[in-house]
């Protein structure tokens, strides 16, 4: 197939080298799976229970609630 010695070690080293590093993959894969289940069972985590605090973005006052829904209502007005 190929007749120059120097271009078929170039395409066995190639070759050698690509098959090298996805055996590496492949192996990685494995020992990722096999550390994923080894950490789940064996260091459950219990869920965090978070606690919600109240919005402080509510305005309560009625004058400024209004001076800015006009004000929003203005800025996409002018953005048409």
């Amino acid at each position: 197939m190929v007749q120059n010695p120097l271009l078929q070690q170039g395409v066995e080293l190639m070759l050698y080298g690509m098959g090298t590093v996805l055996t590496f993959l492949i192996l990685l894969i494995f020992a990722t799976i096999l550390m994923t289940s080894f950490l789940g069972k064996y260091f459950k985590e219990e869920p965090i229970e978070v606690q919600k605090k109240p919005s402080t973005n509510i305005v309560k006052d009625d004058k400024l609630n209004k001076i800015l829904k006009e004000a929003i209502a203005q800025y996409r007005a002018n953005k048409k």
